[in-house]
């Protein structure tokens, strides 16, 4: 019998191209589902936030069977803030499939990953998807692909990629943007089997280099990687070396998984080749090479960008502790918040100087959003601080900050807006050009802590038109003062439930934040102050009763709709001395110091410090 063969393919796109979808479409025509099997709509996307969001945040392997060769094929992040995922598994495949909408391009994500691929010497096949939407240019956008790889210093080889135009929603794939379309995707499995190469097999035992990690609650440890040379088995005695050919651990396999399809199986050996992940092993990480015992050389591992963004994760320590969570330990966030970094590599957790503190830092509002909401879907209580920008200081004392390349796509009677907004923020305009329909593309290279909950009021400047596209540039001399909020917040001087007559008026003082009936307390922010200055306002303040009825008097209070808080929101509103308190049931606004006369005696305190 014929051994079989082997392929691994990773899929890189910008957010929203379609690439889960391409993959529940593989798997249906490859047979790896059954035809009466019911598959969820974006069947990889497996996390409620990646369902609800439509991304991808974790990378997923999943085999297909096609003739007489599997191919193994990795669902990557295509946002810059997961850039940690995406590293790591380009390394352990031999192909890409570069997916790209018929109508955008390529956007900055698809260039983040893409300049990754390249990088390591991946030859890319390009799918030119959703050719069947409107306003599709599929032959333009490939013209824009073969620029942007040329911009990325690609090789001859690299540049003469083959190209497919397709639909993934509707099934089919072929050589031309109209069809035809009764092959469904064979013509893209026979393309990946033609022009992907066999994985490069090493002589010599055992090694493989940890890609993927995570924690799983029956087997503990799981690490996913390539098998470099050799083969494994179950009970097989190894040790994991780190970068540097430290020794970690020795122990033993206790399961060795491979990828069917959507299922992940135990199997009695794995060979050279295959993608492949192993338990038993609670030391073992990323980067890590699990090996023999007589191997002394670790294979050659990436490093991770670093991050660029941190927050202070504390405990909930306002009056509502415990009222809507169950967990509220300084511990138990401390052992939460670990494990995430453990297989997260993006991620880096350390102690904060603060009591009952934790700083965590990660590669964008994004990425440290979702661990937050994840967190409290879990039940966990905490407060947060406003995100800080990492700077580093040169060798020459120079204070350096991280600088992003943004892109955004803008109908040309917002656009003067756009710039003179992120003229306030620091931002530089690299490049202005036409992309058609009425809307031009303009290009920025910002500072970080400038985009810092840019978004929000970049939608309401161009009336939700706008399409803004982030990514890590590198870092850049230190670009001064930005100026932060302007207005100051109404804050509840007393602990209880908001009254819709005080609500009422209050109103004449500024936009609120809570509705009638809300838990409010001493401390906690409930509306934003027309004034630049901070006010303390009683949201509990009744109705007077008298004996006179009249109708005006009698008439039901009518209120303006309270400002909605959503946590990215949040996150970018707060000041300096404010947190956002997160729990299971809601999200709150309020200050760090909640006794109004110890705010008072900070505020001195900094004072004589700037004197």
């Amino acid at each position: 019998m014929q051994p079989m063969q082997l392929r691994n393919i990773a899929i890189i796109a910008h957010v929203d191209h379609g690439k889960t979808t391409l993959v529940d479409r593989l798997l249906q025509q490859s047979g790896a589902v059954r035809d009466n099997q019911r598959l969820a709509e974006r069947a990889l996307d497996s996390n409620d936030l990646e369902r609800e969001r439509g991304i991808t945040i974790l990378a997923k392997v999943t085999s297909i069977l096609w003739h007489d060769t599997r191919i193994n094929i990795v669902d990557t992040p295509g946002h810059a803030d997961f850039g940690g995922e995406v590293e790591r598994i380009l390394n352990m495949v031999d192909g890409a499939l570069v997916l790209v909408d018929a109508a955008e391009g390529p956007l900055p994500q698809t260039k983040f990953v893409v300049s990754k691929a390249l990088k390591v010497g991946l030859k890319p096949i390009v799918v030119i998807n959703k050719v069947d939407r409107p306003d599709a240019r599929p032959l333009a956008v490939v013209n824009e692909v073969f620029d942007l790889f040329a911009a990325l210093d690609a090789s001859e080889q690299q540049l003469d990629f083959p190209i497919l135009y397709g639909s993934s929603r509707e099934g089919w794939m072929a050589a031309s943007p109209n069809g035809p379309k009764d092959r469904g995707m064979a013509p893209l499995f026979d393309l990946v089997i033609q022009h992907v190469a066999e994985p490069i097999i090493e002589d010599g035992p055992f090694r493989m280099l940890g890609t993927i990690l995570e924690a799983n609650p029956y087997l503990g440890r799981i690490v996913t990687g390539r098998i470099s040379s050799g083969a494994v088995r179950p009970n097989q005695i190894v040790k994991v070396l780190d970068r540097n050919g430290k020794l970690i651990e020795e122990g033993r396999v206790t399961k060795v998984l491979a990828f069917r399809g959507l299922e992940r199986t135990g199997v009695d050996e794995a060979s050279a080749g295959d993608i492949v992940a192993l338990a038993g092993l609670p030391e073992a990480t990323v980067s890590h090479t699990i090996c023999a015992p007589e191997v002394m050389i670790p294979l050659p591992a990436q490093p991770i960008d670093p991050p660029t963004l941190a927050m202070t994760f504390r405990i909930n320590d306002s009056p509502l502790t415990g009222t809507e969570g169950d967990k509220v330990q300084s511990r138990v966030i401390r052992e939460r918040l670990l494990r995430e970094a453990e297989g997260n590599v993006a991620l880096r957790i350390s102690e904060s100087t603060e009591k009952d503190a934790m700083e965590v830092a990660g590669r964008g509002e994004l990425q440290l959003g979702i661990l937050i909401e994840t967190m409290r879907r879990e039940g966990f209580e905490l407060s947060v601080s406003r995100p800080q920008v990492l700077l580093e200081r040169a060798a020459d004392g120079e204070l350096r900050e991280p600088i992003e390349e943004v892109v955004i796509d803008v109908d040309e009677a917002h656009s003067g807006i756009v710039v003179q907004k992120l003229a306030v923020r620091k931002a530089e305009l690299v490049e202005m050009r036409p992309s058609g329909g009425g809307r031009v593309r303009l290009i920025f290279h910002a500072p970080t802590r400038g985009l810092i909950g840019y978004h929000g009021e970049l939608l309401a400047d161009t009336r939700g038109t706008a399409v803004m596209n982030r990514l890590f540039h590198g870092y850049g001399a230190h670009r001064g003062e930005i100026a932060g909020r302007r207005n100051g917040v109404l804050i509840s001087n007393d602990q209880g439930e908001a009254v819709a007559y005080a609500l009422w008026n209050l109103e004449d003082r500024g936009p609120m934040m809570i509705e009638p009936g809300c838990k409010v307390y001493r401390g906690m922010i409930v509306g934003e102050h027309t004034r630049g200055n901070d006010l303390d306002v009683n949201v509990l303040k009744g109705k007077k009763l008298t004996n006179i009825r009249t109708h005006a008097k009698d008439e039901a209070v009518r209120l303006i709709p309270p400002m909605q808080m959503t946590l990215e929101k949040a996150l970018a509103y707060i000041a300096e001395d404010e947190l956002v308190e997160v729990t299971p049931k809601a999200i709150r606004l309020r200050k760090k110091l909640l006794d109004p006369n110890e705010r008072r005696k900070d505020e001195r305190r900094k004072e004589a410090e700037r004197v």
